[in-house]
């Protein structure tokens, strides 16, 4: 059973991880490469592709190289399912390290050669901004919301009026035979757990949807209304894959909660959150790979002159990752590479807004009395 359960563990979490890993130099923008600022039209050169081959190639070998690793350990493991999660979560840290190792040669490999070729110095560096852009519709409603918080509110009233019927003994953990392997004692604050966590959760994702909307705008110099098509279509897709996410794992938790009260065959409850994973993990990749960082894989009918180049703004990215620039009031804006959005590390602000996340999410399950059996 364990060498099942590993190869499971290996497809749900970490082939998914891998093949994210493995081709984020294809899904960033075409103005920047391994974390560094590129004229467009250099991107398709011979040394670059090469580049991005490579760093695909590896991180592929770590990969199977980690996953060799981690089923030689699964026969010492034993059937301790914690000990296994644990294993995989050890192996998946190194293996981040790893890969960011790798990707810190590439960017710093990058900067040399951009350094050599001196690219771009015979164009006009310009900054591009669409004094329009904020009144383009660049994400869904914020109203969408409203049902995950009447799933919210209508769970918790479930669980009031029906408080009586749940057992003194709430279960809180399967296994993959569908066994209950840790419990709750029962009391009015173990059973908000869920409900709030809702809440929480909803609006989480409420507020990505609104930073999506607000974060920094981003235009390329030498294509602006290509650039401003894409990174439209960028943000509206990313923001209907919030809202479905976030709807989903609300029903996901309210499923959890109605089976303390309701039977609920434990497979389904097994199952079901597998089922969730996957299919948020599988959209993640499949909205990278044709959206793109800023809507870069986007296909939009519109050319640039190609007579001048984005305002090179290296300084500002440590190891082309880390934004830090005390001159930029922006508190969000897109990564350099990979898929998605980071914070303008210089804004206090922006540290307060995620140690506030951090801190609700942690306080949460302490504040309820929650504890384990």
């Amino acid at each position: 059973m364990n060498s099942i359960m590993g190869l499971f563990l290996i497809m749900l979490i970490m082939v998914p991880v891998f093949i994210a890993l493995m081709f984020i130099p294809y899904w960033t923008r075409r103005t920047e490469s391994f974390g560094v600022t590129i004229p467009e039209e250099i991107y398709n050169r011979l040394e670059l592709k090469v580049m991005r081959k490579q760093y695909a190639y590896i991180i592929g070998g770590i990969s199977l190289l980690v996953v060799f690793i981690f089923l030689s350990c699964i026969p010492f493991v034993g059937n301790d399912e914690n000990t296994l999660s644990l294993l995989l979560g050890f192996i998946l840290i190194l293996y981040t390290g790893g890969s960011f190792l790798v990707y810190v040669k590439f960017h710093n490999k990058m900067k040399t050669l951009k350094a050599k070729e001196s690219w771009g110095k015979q164009k006009s560096a310009q900054v591009v901004i669409d004094t329009q852009f904020r009144q383009l519709k660049l994400t869904h409603s914020n109203l969408w919301f409203i049902l995950s918080f009447a799933i919210s509110i209508s769970t918790m009233v479930i669980t009031f009026r029906l408080y009586d019927q749940i057992p003194d003994k709430i279960p809180m953990q399967y296994n993959f035979e569908g066994e209950i392997t840790n419990w709750m004692e029962k009391s009015y604050r173990s059973v908000l757990v869920m409900p709030i966590m809702q809440v929480y959760l909803t609006l989480l994702f409420l507020f990505i949807n609104t930073m999506i909307a607000r974060a920094k705008q981003q235009v390329n110099a030498e294509n602006p209304e290509q650039s401003l098509q894409q990174n439209v279509i960028f943000r509206r897709r990313w923001s209907a894959f919030i809202i479905a996410t976030g709807t989903a794992l609300t029903l996901l938790f309210s499923l959890v909660q109605l089976s303390f009260i309701y039977p609920i065959n434990h497979r389904v409850l097994t199952i079901v959150p597998i089922i969730f994973g996957i299919g948020v993990t599988l959209g993640s990749i499949v909205l990278s790979f044709s959206t793109g960082q800023g809507g870069s894989r986007v296909k939009v009918s519109a050319e640039g002159t190609g007579k001048v180049i984005d305002r090179d703004d290296d300084q500002h990215w440590k190891l082309g990752q880390f934004y830090y620039n005390i001159n930029d009031p922006s508190l969000f804006l897109e990564k350099r590479f990979g898929i998605g959005w980071t914070i303008n590390l210089a804004r206090p602000l922006a540290w307060m807004i995620l140690l506030v996340i951090i801190l609700l999410a942690v306080s949460i399950p302490i504040v309820l009395g929650v504890t384990s059996m």
